[in-house]
């Protein structure tokens, strides 16, 4: 007892026995997850994996006050839980005691899953439908990401970084722009359902040459009297008075949109003061004619005419994009029926209506359909 020295901890044998096994990768930085290649994995075969794998510690590293060591030894129970896109294996001992937990995806910093957080972010960034990519998951019976975690990632994380980048790249792309003294600009408006029950109306704006959006609005229909024919109208409103005075817009090329054409009427339209020229865009009024060629086909004895369709489509560009004036483009349009004459009289007639009303356009100067597709 002279020779014993008590005045230090003696160390635990088993705390020596026992080997520490690796943590859970974290994600410090984001080149500890941007561009990291991922692939797609079985359960079955993890499972497969992880038997046959032997995790660096004998015994149970589990404590109780009262009794002690866990006396849980090797081979451990290996299980698999499914969380969110990956998977969490956990290695249990005969008492139930957990010896190990490994994610198959580094984790951030409270815990979430990167390819959680991945997914979440390229969903949005790609312009794709978390629905539509959860029926695709669904599909495959793979693991997915839950709806409300879906969009508090987008407002915690996604957002606020996608607004600043588009405001730093609008303000060089308006840089740019106000060394032009003609600027011609594109837009067209989108609902978010078709018919009359839509909700949000989001207009984008390009600039012909660079193809640059230079704009994009959204209106709700609340912010219309819940009257949706006029959202479109409304975006547009807020783009020109937004974008006039930023830049020295000479042509606005749109769909036929009557409202809109009354705005940019030179007589009567709200910017007449600007001497703003507006134009057409080729591919609505191609693709409106189509539509009215394929009804008239429908007709009886008329079916001829749908072998023609796509030959009187291909016309009308080339004349909208050959025409100087609206005499040069009568001229070309209706040389259309020299092709069709010598089939049937009928619809030969029925193809000189429809031209008629083709280049029928309200009173004023006439408006030059721009070869233009947006």
């Amino acid at each position: 007892m002279d020779e014993a020295v008590l005045d230090f901890e003696m160390p635990d044998p088993l705390d020596e026995e026992i080997e520490k096994l690796a943590e859970q990768h974290k994600v410090i930085s984001e080149d500890d997850l941007v561009g990291k290649k991922a692939n797609i994995t079985y359960n079955d075969n993890l499972h497969a994996l992880a038997m046959y794998l032997r995790i660096p510690t004998e015994k149970c590293n589990h404590r109780d006050k009262l009794s002690g060591p866990c006396p849980g030894a090797q081979p451990f129970r290996v299980t698999l839980k499914p969380r969110g896109t990956g998977v969490v294996m956990e290695w249990i001992c005969s008492f139930g005691h957990m010896v190990w937990r490994w994610n198959s995806q580094p984790t951030l910093k409270f815990g979430m899953q990167s390819g959680d957080f991945m997914l979440s972010m390229n969903v949005l960034l790609s312009g794709n439908n978390y629905r539509k990519v959860a029926m695709l998951f669904k599909f495959m019976n793979m693991g997915m990401v839950a709806e409300s975690t879906y969009f508090r990632t987008q407002d915690s994380y996604c957002i606020e970084p996608v607004q600043e980048y588009w405001e730093a790249t609008r303000a060089e792309v308006i840089d740019c722009l106000h060394l032009k003294d003609h600027v011609v600009v594109l837009g067209d408006g989108r609902m978010d359902s078709p018919g009359h029950c839509a909700q949000y109306c989001t207009y984008t704006t390009i600039e012909q040459d660079s193809t640059d959006i230079v704009h994009i609005v959204s209106v709700d229909k609340r912010e219309t009297n819940r009257n949706s024919v006029i959202m479109e109208r409304e975006c547009f409103v807020r783009t020109m008075d937004a974008l006039l005075t930023e830049i020295k817009i000479k042509e606005v090329v749109t769909d036929a949109h009557s409202q809109i054409t009354a705005l940019l009427n030179p007589e009567r339209g709200k910017y007449r003061a600007w001497g703003i020229h507006h134009s057409l865009d080729i591919w609505h009024a191609a693709k409106s004619l189509s539509k009215k060629l394929r009804r008239a086909g429908s007709i009886k004895n008329q079916t001829g005419i749908l072998v023609w369709i796509k030959y009187i489509v291909n016309h009308f560009w080339y004349c909208s994009k050959q025409a100087a004036n609206e005499e040069h483009f009568k001229m070309m349009w209706v040389g259309v029926l020299h092709h069709v004459r010598s089939i049937r009289g009928q619809m030969a007639f029925v193809i000189m209506n429809l031209l008629k009303r083709a280049v029928r356009i309200s009173p004023g100067s006439f408006q030059v359909l721009r070869l233009t597709r947006h």
